[in-house]
């Protein structure tokens, strides 16, 4: 086993992936990647529905827990992350999102990251994009990552979005575009008809070269200093404790829970709470653990009699069968569901400049993240606040990487969240109870009573949970709270970069899975010095050129 490489990433998601993928194109480079999971192959993860059975069990996903929050009455939280090559991309709802302008705006504005505004960050997801439909200003056609239309061909995608128009909403065919608002149905990354994770994006096509090493089953169990310098890492690989060394630089991409967990065994963070754990203090560094944002997400569901919608049923067990067969053969219907097919981006009040909730409509019945089966057909519709004011933090209950963490969500901790939660479950049930929906309604299984601000107020806490968007544990800026600068650079070490959502400083107006890759995409070019958006703009120009060249030469001639 090679012990010594230029690069170590540590964490195979989407962040890790894009990291070696894009890292190892430079054949000079030796980079090596460490996934603590599996392979990320299998139909379970390619076949887009598979995420059913991953998302609420421990197969390819980590399962974490959150303290008790009081803000849920007590309640304690979910945490699902995907353990696998591929990360969360690979047990997701393959979602394609980025947020809004004002988003990347405000980092590179309000929070001290120079250099990461929409206008820096957008050729970056145009390098990693391959869009099948979309050929614009705003969407890459080249990339890595493709991004398709679904190929589920559910017709309650057009009810769905009847039911919109009859609410008084607009409609968009791309959430990414100019404007974010509206109802519509999602772009999703998969490619003919099958999951599109990191790793099969950008890992798995460059398996072949020699100058990238992956390693699976690969625990890190700490990172190594020598002085203010990380060196190496100490991994258990296949059960083996394995010490090895970076030339230039370790990168963690293991994402917004673990991330701070392992600096904080390996002696980075608050000093006062690794004394707590017996750690000997690498580098004091408050901010770790701190500013950890999510989704608060609320759930409603209704049964219906449609088999069009998926469930458990004798018809429908038949009609699955069916459904399989169809997969097999021309890879459509039911299986390539993500199962969130329509989506909104939605005001609760006028004035607003952005969207601050999101809708995921889903064509079956969720409860408690599929950990709570009903019998029967029916639909869901998600509604989440995309901005929270709540903040949580996340600390130590072990000084090893064996132990989770304490991760304190801190859901609705902000009364302002609730309020404004509120006014998005009313926008959102105005949706679902719109005629094109009301119509295949039998049950309101959770909010049937539910009618006072105080009667929403009541069922949110007692339902929210998480959308799956842990971001900001280890907040990129240059306040007193940073903890990795503009570059990605661990404040005070050196050789060390920190490349996932944990590096976020606020969270975006959507799903985070795209724009962690983004952000692999714009640190290969801070690692390399070289910057790849020059190349891109003149390759559109020349596109552009071409395309005018060709149309002027079909322009009919005079007669």
């Amino acid at each position: 086993m090679k012990t010594e490489h230029d690069y170590i990433v540590v964490g195979g998601g989407s962040g890790g992936c894009a990291m070696a993928g894009r890292l190892s194109e430079d054949s000079t480079l030796d980079v090596c990647l460490l996934e603590a999971g599996g392979d990320g192959t299998g139909n379970l993860i390619n076949i887009p529905s598979g995420a059913v059975a991953m998302l609420p069990t421990k197969i390819n996903n980590w399962a974490f827990e959150t303290t008790p929050q009081p803000g849920l009455n007590g309640r304690k939280g979910y945490q699902p992350r995907g353990k696998a090559l591929g990360g969360s991309s690979a047990i997701n709802a393959m979602v394609y999102i980025r947020g809004t302008a004002s988003d990347y705006d405000r980092w590179a504005n309000e929070e001290g990251c120079a250099g990461w505004s929409y206008k820096d960050v957008l050729p970056y997801f145009k390098l990693s994009e391959c869009n099948e439909r979309i050929r614009d200003a705003y969407h890459g056609n080249s990339g890595p990552l493709n991004v398709a239309d679904l190929r589920s061909d559910n017709p309650f995608q057009q009810i769905y979005l009847e039911a919109g128009r009859q609410a008084g909403f607009k409609m968009t065919k791309d959430f990414n575009g100019a404007d974010q608002e509206g109802v519509g149905i999602y772009q999703v990354t998969q490619k003919n008809g099958e999951r599109w994770s990191a790793a099969r994006a950008y890992l798995f096509p460059n398996l072949h070269r020699k100058n990238l090493t992956v390693h699976t089953k690969a625990m890190v169990q700490r990172v190594l200093f020598e002085g203010k310098r990380a060196v190496g890492v100490e991994v258990l690989i296949n059960g083996q404790l394995t010490v090895l060394k970076a030339r230039k630089e370790i990168i963690l991409t293991a994402g917004a829970i673990q991330t701070p967990q392992l600096l904080m065994v390996s002696g980075v963070g608050d000093s006062s709470e690794l004394a707590r754990h017996d750690i000997d203090v690498v580098h004091h560094l408050p901010g770790v653990g701190k500013n950890l944002q999510d989704h608060p997400d609320f759930i409603f569901g209704y049964s219906t009699k449609s088999l069009d919608t998926l469930g458990l049923s004798i018809r429908g067990g038949i009609r699955l069968l069916r459904e399989i067969f169809r997969y097999r053969k021309h890879r459509r219907g039911a299986l390539t569901s993500n199962f969130a097919e329509g989506g909104a981006f939605l005001k609760t009040s006028p004035e607003l400049k952005d969207p601050n909730v999101q809708l995921h409509f889903v064509v079956a019945m969720v409860d408690d993240h599929a950990r709570k089966m009903h019998l029967g057909h029916g639909f869901s519709c998600h509604v989440c606040l995309l901005r929270p004011r709540s903040r949580g933090s996340l600390t130590l209950q072990g000084n090893t990487m064996d132990t989770p963490p304490l991760i304190d969500i801190g859901f609705l901790k902000d009364p302002r969240d609730l309020d404004e939660l509120v006014e998005g479950f009313k926008l959102t049930r105005k949706i679902m109870h719109a005629p094109a929906l009301a119509k295949w309604i039998v049950k309101d299984k959770f909010t049937e009573n539910v009618h006072t601000d105080d009667e929403i107020r009541d069922v949110l806490r007692n339902r929210v949970d998480t959308v799956y968007h842990p971001t900001g544990t280890c907040k990129m800026g240059t306040d007193d709270m940073a903890v990795v600068d503009p570059q990605l650079r661990v404040h005070g070490l050196e050789g060390l970069r920190i490349v996932d959502a944990s590096a976020m400083p606020s969270l975006i107006g959507g799903n985070t899975n795209g724009p962690v890759m983004m952000m692999a995409e714009k640190a290969v070019d801070m690692i390399r010095g070289v910057s790849r958006v020059a190349a891109l703009e003149q390759a559109e120009q020349n596109d552009k050129a071409r395309e005018e060249q060709l149309a002027q030469a079909l322009v009919p001639l005079p007669v």
